[in-house]
């Protein structure tokens, strides 16, 4: 795998740190692509709730919606897990920091000065 940035980093560790969003990625991972009236049913949470979480995880990278129309006129918004891994080293996380922008980037290099 090739190394990720420390933004991507960031954003793929902060959306997984939820445990509705571990349930989202669960419930894809194993029974696959689903779509969201169906997916809030099976978790248990309201769809703006899940829209919201889905838009998280969709923002990291972790997951990729399709709107799709049935035969019958109804708009279905369809999500998947996508294919991920990290690997969480002290190295791995030593080289994704020297990568980091913003304010992230600035705090991280005002500790290395410390």
């Amino acid at each position: 795998m090739s190394a990720v940035s420390g933004d991507q980093l960031l954003k793929a560790l902060s959306a997984l740190a939820n445990p509705v969003r571990l349930q989202v990625i669960a419930a894809l991972a194993t029974g696959g692509r689903n779509y969201v009236s169906q997916l809030a049913r099976e978790i248990g949470i309201s769809r703006p709730l899940l829209h919201m979480h889905l838009a998280r995880l969709e923002a990291a990278g972790l997951v990729s919606g399709t709107l799709e129309v049935s035969d019958d006129g109804k708009a279905h918004n369809y999500f998947v897990a996508t294919d991920f891994a990290f690997t969480l080293t002290p190295q791995a996380i030593a080289q994704a920091a020297t990568t980091l922008s913003g304010e992230a980037g600035k705090a991280s290099k005002e500790n290395r000065n410390d």
